[in-house]
């Protein structure tokens, strides 16, 4: 049985995620200041967090071997140094490409440094209730919109500028990362643990890089991810200035996007539960088909009560799905891989996000709004149902068998 360590494991890990997802999904704030102040076109803003999709892609497959190699304390620790360094050098930034190359890389780079290692090391830890544990550490991005975000909306009001304000994020992710990196300890040793299956399967076989992403269990859990933040990427990011298109105050906007990450907070726990209780496939399953449905739905709001009413349904499905992934890889991956699974995965989901804000800046900048944008990312949606309809039954974690030669 694991100490009681484990919830500071989660505690910790949800403080770090909101922190670090905040501080990334800040330039959804800071985009029509920035627009405004540097002349800077929307969808050339908007590239540099796709560029930050990629590269934290890259990253986090990268990060997730080193956790698995030398554990996940020294990685965040790493992350938390790079993430402050790229909020300061971005608030310095004088020209577009130069921002994007600060934004894009140095900050996509730092936060792919979380993700894989503190979802696999609390996944370590519990050996019951593992979906709500997994759930509560994810929560921490569902909390950034309602901390980080009204705080990044709060500072440019405050200051009249947005470069004063991104400067203060980065300083304030250097005073508060490190010191909760250090709480990451790697999870004691149990008799379940020793049951579990190693990296070598029957007959010596190994779960090699090739191995693990050429399994069809990861293919069809890679895809998922990948059409499922696709598909909800595009609309988080430009919530903001679409619900300003449509006549709402700057202020209310952000707390549009606040409702998101409310109820994204919920949905986490409650889905959390219902995976422990049903199975995180179907539970999935059902959180991705709503998801679909209630973007489609914002082509028809235009009034505050209604960005409300169909934030807190978006919120909690597009939250509640995410820590779900990661359950499923438990269930199909040995906890030696962990975080090479989880890294890999997350270059897909990456990938996705990676497609939402370009695509919905070059929409409002050709068509004048982001009807087209939602309309896409909604058919993407149920794109991602059909495919997670062929998850694989879990439960076995060894690696596939070579034929024995001739």
């Amino acid at each position: 049985m694991k100490t009681s360590y484990q919830w500071v494991i989660v505690a910790a890990g949800g403080l770090m995620g909101c922190v670090a997802a905040g501080a990334m999904f800040s330039l959804a704030i800071f985009l029509q200041p920035i627009v405004t102040t540097t002349g800077w076109s929307h969808a050339g803003v908007s590239l540099a967090m796709t560029l930050n999709f990629i590269v934290m892609g890259l990253g986090g497959f990268m990060w997730g071997m080193a956790s698995d190699r030398f554990g996940a304390r020294i990685v965040v620790l790493t992350g938390s140094l790079l993430l402050g360094l790229a909020l300061v050098l971005g608030s310095m930034a004088t020209s577009l490409p130069a921002f994007q190359l600060i934004y894009g890389g140095i900050l996509g780079l730092a936060t792919s440094a979380f993700f894989a290692p503190l979802i696999a090391l609390t996944m370590a830890w519990f050996d019951k209730h593992r979906s709500i544990a997994v759930s509560l550490v994810s929560a921490g991005i569902g909390v950034a919109p309602m901390t980080i975000s009204p705080l990044a909306r709060f500072l440019v009001s405050y200051y009249g500028d947005w470069r004063p304000a991104m400067l203060a994020i980065g300083i304030g992710c250097w005073i508060i990362l490190p010191p909760l990196a250090l709480l990451m300890r790697p999870a004691p040793k149990t008799a379940s643990d020793e049951q579990r299956p190693a990296e070598t399967g029957s007959g010596g076989q190994e779960w090699s890089l090739a191995k693990i992403v050429s399994s069809p269990k990861f293919l069809v859990l890679a895809f998922t991810y990948f059409a499922c933040c696709a598909a909800h990427s595009g609309p988080i990011f430009h919530m903001v200035s679409y619900a300003m298109a449509c006549g709402i105050a700057p202020m209310a906007a952000v707390s549009i996007y606040s409702v998101e990450g409310a109820a994204g907070l919920g949905g986490r726990v409650l889905l959390g539960l219902l995976g422990d209780r049903f199975g995180a496939k179907p539970v999935l399953i059902c959180g991705l088909l709503v998801q679909a449905l209630v973007i489609s739905a914002y082509t028809q709001a235009s009034a505050l009560p209604g960005f409300y009413a169909l934030a807190i349904i978006f919120g909690a499905a597009y939250g509640g799905v995410m820590p779900l992934y990661a359950v499923l890889a438990h269930d199909y991956f040995p906890p030696q891989v962990m975080g090479t699974v989880l890294g890999g995965i997350t270059l897909f989901s990456s990938a996705g996000m990676a497609l939402g804000p370009v695509a919905g800046g070059w929409a409002f900048d050709h068509f004048a709004g982001y009807e087209w944008m939602f309309i896409g990312s909604s058919l993407i949606g149920l794109a991602a149902v059909a495919i997670a309809l062929a998850f694989p039954k879990p439960g076995n974690t060894q690696p596939p068998a070579v034929p024995a030669a001739a």
